[in-house]
């Protein structure tokens, strides 16, 4: 079984449980919440926020994110793993739309 800790995002308050094997951003979107995102693999920058308190690691070698923007707390969550709870700033975060209905449709063609 694999490890979950607490995200909680400024300034909005929501809170989310992240598994220490699922990125930050990915997490988020399953819990209804859509981060500020691009590229999705690091190279982008469009989902870096601030870390207040935690503790990410990157299974990448080159995150995106410079040496002194990740002693600032910068981090990429498209990329990042937690290791700890996390608090982080994104004031950018909003709520998913809720999916639409989908009407059931009846498959046809050939049975095998």
């Amino acid at each position: 079984m694999s490890t979950t800790y607490d995200v909680l995002l400024m300034p909005s308050g929501w809170r989310f449980r992240v598994d220490a094997n699922t990125p930050v951003l990915r997490a988020a979107k399953a819990a209804g919440i859509r981060l500020p995102s691009s590229c999705r693999n690091g190279s982008c920058r469009a989902c870096m926020c601030k870390m207040e308190s935690g503790q990410v690691t990157y299974r990448i070698e080159w995150p995106g994110v410079a040496s002194d923007e990740q002693a600032d707390g910068w981090i990429l969550p498209c990329v990042a793993y937690a290791e700890s709870n996390l608090v982080l700033q994104v004031p950018d975060a909003e709520p998913l739309p809720p999916a639409p209905d989908v009407a059931r449709q009846q498959l046809t063609g050939a049975r095998r």
